[in-house]
């Protein structure tokens, strides 16, 4: 063999040879290892030079001498370890240029080196032969059914299994208490820009819980996914630190499991931060699975019902309540800051008044009472300033009767306030600090996408009348010069509005109707940026005080933005006598059909004698208000848990 090689040839490596010393090896006994002279020494490894003599037992040299050692019949306990020990220092190197993502053909030759070193150690073939006992021919199992390939009762029937495995071996699978010491948003903020690829903080010793996303397992080695309330952080999982828990983990974890993982911190080579595990708790094991392993959560209805699932698996809707909580905190600041106080108003009411809408009914037994739940919160805080109380405010549930859509749901949130001494236009004021602080507190700008519009919440914002607003669209026509009690001057009114394609106007009994039906039908769905539509008719405003100089209409804005009404305000009706023939005729129009006519309030009447100060009111709509600032489409999106229908 040796005699082919030509003596300058520049090559030849160590692990050439190696084949032919694993043969040597097996004959057993003493073997020259031939490491020849020739005309160029260069021409070989460097001081591969000169016949070496290998006695048997002979201590080790280095890892290429080692290549030609004699077989584990040789070596003495403490040679074999050492070689066990660079077997396993070599698989580690090996695992992690893995992960580095190293090129098949650049790591064979760290492949070839170990098992060139696990031959060092093998018994020969025949002594191999004799030692295994003869295998007993199994029974042909079934092969073990994928996950994939298993029905949801299946898999939850396979969780629980892990459960009573987990109890028999001493371990609890749904724990008591655990102790984080940081989120996964902390441990990033923490680490940013620190830890090179490979690198370890060892003296970190931080603990992290939440829910296992997704899981990689390679052998002795795994990667996780664990989702907090905050975000996501990888976890580094290997046998070598674990130990025997790394087989229970391996066993018993499955995807939607929640964990508790203690550890130091280490950035992968590919620079992804990572608590690198030490030891792992079971904190509550999952009998369902998640929904991406049915490719995901996409079908709105089953989302809206099964929200907690949505919340998993869609960390963005998890952030659509967290701003909206902050929206609401960040209201009730402004508003404690201002003086206002917040009053608890009665849900149940004996007869629904404060807007104009159709009340959910009920009954109370020990009362004997017919009761409705309440479609405003307005008339009880007026009775407080009545009191007393110059400024006061409730955010709370309303509950009306009325459809379903994108912008309506049967119960929603609103915030109601009232000040003594102000008028419609402090209210305006107000309502722009109040939306731009709430803004503020969810979002970096001022400049908010929605769709595909962006809409600008920067005051000022933008004031008009309806009357104006509707001569945009019916510029042959101006309502407020017409006579509220002429009859001509009603059906010209319903004329033009026809013929602008407000078809509704044909059945209103009054000029201000067909104004308001005018408005509601050509200007409001293309009212995109914040606009305060003020001045409405009186016919529509029972609640409002009569404008100072415009007979016929209120002192009464609503604001509006994306298409749809956030907000609605009056320089609250003060005169009991004037507040008395407006009930009387609501109340008449209940008594002919209409559903959403209120009542006459003999106790809030009995209040307003009692004398009520100049005020301005003003209601918002949180719901739609954090439809804007969250840029939802549905008001379903921003409720956590809408109303449904029965899934049948």
């Amino acid at each position: 063999f040796f005699s082919t090689i030509p003596p300058n040839n520049k090559t030849l490596s160590s692990l050439m040879l190696a084949p032919l010393t694993t043969n040597l090896q097996r004959k057993g006994g003493t073997f020259m290892a031939l490491f020849f002279l020739t005309r160029n020494a260069a021409a070989f490894a460097p001081g591969v030079t000169r016949n070496i003599s290998i006695a048997r037992n002979a201590p080790a040299i280095s890892s290429v001498g080692k290549l030609f050692m004699s077989t584990s019949n040789d070596l003495s306990p403490d040679q074999v370890a050492d070689i066990e020990l660079e077997i396993q220092n070599k698989g580690d190197e090996i695992r992690k240029l893995k992960e580095g993502g190293i090129e098949k053909a650049d790591l064979a030759p760290y492949i070839q080196e170990l098992l060139a070193l696990k031959a060092q150690i093998a018994p020969p073939e025949e002594k191999k032969k004799k030692k295994e006992p003869k295998k007993q021919k199994k029974q042909k199992q079934p092969p073990k059914k994928k996950e994939d390939d298993m029905s949801e009762s299946e898999l939850r029937q396979a969780r629980l299994a892990k459960v009573d495995a987990m109890r028999e071996a001493g371990a609890e699978p749904y724990a008591y208490t655990y102790a984080p010491t940081h989120s996964s948003e902390e441990l990033k903020v923490l680490y940013e820009g620190k830890l090179e690829g490979g690198e370890e903080d060892e003296e970190a010793d931080v603990a992290v819980a939440g829910r296992i996303m997704a899981k990689r397992v390679f052998g002795k080695l795994a990667f996780f996914t664990l989702q907090d309330e905050f975000g996501t952080i990888q976890l580094h999982l290997e046998k070598n630190r674990l130990g025997d828990s790394f087989k229970d983990l391996k066993a018993w974890v499955d995807s939607g499991d929640i964990v508790g993982i203690r550890g130091s911190v280490r950035r992968t080579d590919k620079g992804e931060l990572s608590v690198y595990a030490k030891e792992w708790e079971m904190l509550t094991k999952s009998a369902a699975p998640l929904p991406d392993k049915w490719h995901g959560l996409t079908d709105i209805t089953k989302r809206y019902r099964n929200r907690h699932l949505d919340m998993i698996v869609n960390p963005e809707v998890r952030d659509t309540f967290r701003k909206r909580a902050v929206i609401t905190s960040t209201l009730r600041r402004e508003l404690d800051a201002m003086g206002f106080l917040e009053i608890e108003t009665p849900v149940l009411h004996s007869q629904s008044g404060g807007a104009e809408a159709k009340p959910f009914e009920t009954y109370h037994n020990s009362m004997d009472m017919d009761l409705t739940l309440r479609i405003a919160t307005e008339l009880h805080l007026k009775r407080l300033i009545v009191g007393g109380f110059n400024r006061v405010y409730e955010v709370g549930r309303i509950f009306r009767n009325e459809g379903i859509s994108t912008r309506h749901n049967p119960e929603f949130t609103s915030v109601e306030l009232y000040q003594a001494y102000a008028d419609y236009d402090d209210m305006m004021n107000l309502t722009e600090k109040l939306v731009i602080a709430m803004c503020d507190a969810v979002s970096d700008t001022r400049e908010l996408p929605y769709g595909e519009h962006t809409v600008s919440v920067e005051a000022p914002w933008r004031r008009v009348t309806m009357n104006d607003i509707v001569k945009e669209y019916i510029p042959d026509i101006d309502f407020e010069s017409l006579d509220p009690d002429s009859p001509e001057d009603l059906e010209t009114a319903k004329a033009a509005a026809i013929a602008a394609g407000v078809p509704k106007a044909t059945e209103s009994k009054s000029i201000g109707y067909v104004l308001n039906e005018c408005f509601e039908e050509l200007c409001e769905p293309n009212l995109v940026q914040p606009t305060f539509v003020i001045d409405y008719p009186i016919d529509v405003s029972p609640l409002a005080k009569p404008h100072r100089s415009k007979p016929g209409y209120t002192e009464r804005f609503e604001l509006f933005a994306t298409g749809r009404e956030l907000a609605n305000s009056f320089s609250e009706l003060t005169d009991p006598v004037d507040q008395r023939e407006r009930f009387e005729a609501q109340a008449a129009k209940k008594a002919a059909g209409d559903d959403e006519a209120c009542d006459v309030d003999e106790e809030f009447l009995q209040a307003l004698e009692q004398g009520m100060p100049p005020t301005g009111g003003l209601g918002i709509g949180i719901d739609r208000l954090v439809m804007l600032l969250t840029n939802s489409p549905s008001i379903r999106d921003v409720i956590a848990f809408p109303l449904l229908k029965p899934d049948m």
